[in-house]
């Protein structure tokens, strides 16, 4: 069985952002060779997720507004997490969002469905942040 582990990094303009890198794990999978296994990609800081769901502007909108109802960013002092830092809502949308997605691999393609990508969601972001890709198969 073949190994395979790249870390991507991250860094965004803005302090939430969802940027899709399906792109980086396709191209990730190719440089693997690997034709059949299983793929793991995760977020390797706690304020940062890594998900998988439909490329639509509209419903990245709708999960902003979401989270945003769920852990309001805003007023900082709501949050016992917060003093030396202002992040504790970060947190709480990675909590929602997720660590990590496991994609299967079916004749070196990822085996998605209808819609499916691969997306990077920071809530705490304007510093580097790693992903770390995972590929095992033959």
């Amino acid at each position: 069985m073949k190994s395979y582990k790249k870390e991507l990094w991250m860094k965004t303009s803005q302090r939430r952002e969802y940027i899709n890198i399906t792109p980086q794990i396709q191209q990730c999978l190719h440089e693997s060779g690997i034709k059949e296994g299983l793929l793991l990609c995760n977020a390797m800081h706690i304020t940062a997720s890594v998900f998988i769901n439909d490329d639509e502007s509209g419903l990245h909108s709708d999960f902003e507004k979401w989270l945003e109802k769920l852990a309001p960013e805003k007023p900082y002092d709501q949050y016992a997490h917060n003093g030396y830092e202002d992040n504790a809502d970060a947190h709480l949308k990675r909590s929602v969002m997720g660590r990590e997605v496991v994609v299967a691999v079916t004749e070196g393609k990822l085996d998605f469905g209808p819609w499916e990508q691969i997306f990077y969601g920071e809530f705490d972001g304007k510093r580097s942040k790693r992903i770390l890709v995972k590929i095992i198969g033959e």
